[in-house]
């Protein structure tokens, strides 16, 4: 398991939240999503290395972009 955390501003409710957590579990080999409002960030858990590219063409999908990883 590989688990990520990125940085996505314009989030602030929950509803964000669930925009993102949508898209990107869309992502092949995804199997936990964690969006934390407050601070802005989204935790990855997934099966293998994920491609920086697919996170963040998830997030814009919903709308919001993604930072730098932490």
């Amino acid at each position: 398991m590989t688990e990520s955390t990125y940085a996505v501003s314009g989030m602030v409710c929950g509803h964000c939240a669930g925009f993102v957590t949508e898209e990107i579990e869309n992502i092949s080999g995804v199997t936990a999503v964690a969006v934390d409002v407050e601070n802005g960030t989204v935790t990855v858990t997934s099966d293998r290395t994920l491609d920086a590219a697919d996170v963040r063409a998830a997030v814009e999908e919903a709308g919001y972009e993604l930072g730098t990883g932490t």
